[in-house]
This record gives C-alpha cells, sequence and structure tokens, in this order.
C-alpha cells in the first residue's frame, strides 16, 4: 500500500501537466487502495469507573451529648496512610487488615461501627 506521500507526488505530476488525468489515475490505482481523504477519527476517550470508593469518612461521636466530636473526610489517596497510622490507636480487638480487605473491596457505605463505652463514644467509619 502506498504512502500518503507517495499518492500527494502523484497527484502534483497531474497538477503540473506531467501527466494527464487518465494516466495519473493508472499511477494511483497501481499504489493500491485510496487513503482516506480525511484523516480517521480518534476512538473516544474510554470511560472510566473508579475502581473505589474517593472519600473515607471518619466520624466519632460523644454518647453523652450526641454531638460530634470528629468528622474527617480523607481523600482515598490518603486512606492507607491514616489507617496505618490511627492502627496505633485503635482497639486490640479491631481487625484492621479484615477493614482493609472490606475496604479494598470497593463497598461503600458503614464499614465499622464501635461503640466505647468506657470513653462513652462512638466510632463510625464510611466509605464513600
Amino acid at each position: 500500500m502506498a504512502t500518503a506521500e507517495e499518492r500527494m507526488q502523484v497527484l502534483r505530476m497531474i497538477e503540473n501537466g506531467t501527466v494527464n488525468a487518465a494516466e495519473g489515475a493508472r499511477l494511483l490505482d497501481a499504489l493500491g487502495q485510496d487513503i482516506p481523504s480525511q484523516p480517521a477519527t480518534p476512538p473516544p476517550p474510554p470511560v472510566v469507573h473508579p475502581a473505589a470508593p474517593r472519600r473515607f469518612h471518619i466520624r466519632v461521636t460523644d454518647l453523652t451529648t450526641g454531638k460530634a466530636k470528629v468528622d474527617v473526610n480523607l481523600p482515598w489517596s490518603l486512606v492507607s496512610v491514616g489507617i496505618n497510622m490511627g492502627a496505633r490507636f485503635a482497639p486490640r480487638d479491631i481487625d484492621i487488615e479484615q477493614m482493609m480487605q472490606t475496604i479494598d473491596s470497593s463497598t461503600s457505605g458503614k464499614v465499622m461501627d464501635i461503640v466505647d463505652e468506657e470513653d462513652s463514644e462512638r466510632v463510625e467509619i464510611f466509605v464513600e
């Protein structure tokens, strides 16, 4: 198959009168199939669906007053850093690895709901 440059050269020969139109047509036929006059339209960009939720929400509520003591929304990119830092303060009966598996499974909604009666607090963790 001919290149676009080879075809342009034949068209210039016709334009300059080096060959007549019939000869030019035979040359173009000899070069192979015609190249489309307009460049191919690039395919549309792929639709990207997020594989994982985008926000990690932690809310700590005082059970006595019902007021939020902590209300934090983290970008998804900081989740693993935040969990590793927060794991040091988590009660020993919380399975951090299980929580990470749940979060990584692209589940959205409430991941954990912990009531600490000793400190009269409720900790809720959401993936949104």
